[in-house]
């Protein structure tokens, strides 16, 4: 879906014109990527860091994700649950005419 103001989109009048957009549609694509491997590595060298209580990024983030499920709050005991791994599996069932079940799992 385009960004910004859809109104001032144009329609390609020619092969060289479409080419020359997907180029530019290429190279901020590349842009966009690369901002976002640097945010990721910036994060991963935060993440690893100890800080002064000897622990990790990674560790003082599970605490305090820890510390709010304690306290009642059922989203950050979700996001424990579900990197646990104890995600609730979704189930459908449906009955076709004939008797026929078919249950699938996301």
């Amino acid at each position: 879906m385009a960004r910004g103001n859809p109104g001032k989109l144009q329609p390609v009048r020619s092969k060289q014109e479409a080419s020359e957009r997907g180029a530019k549609g290429g190279v901020a694509s590349g842009r966009a990527r690369r901002e976002k491997a640097s945010l990721r590595a910036a994060l991963e060298v935060l993440l690893e860091r100890k800080g002064e209580d000897g622990k990790t990024g990674r560790e003082a983030l599970a605490v305090a994700l820890y510390e709010q499920a304690l306290k009642g709050d059922v989203r950050a005991f979700a996001e424990l649950r579900d990197t646990v791994g104890e995600k609730p599996v979704q189930k459908a069932e449906n009955e076709v005419s004939g008797g026929l079940v078919i249950t699938w799992q996301e």
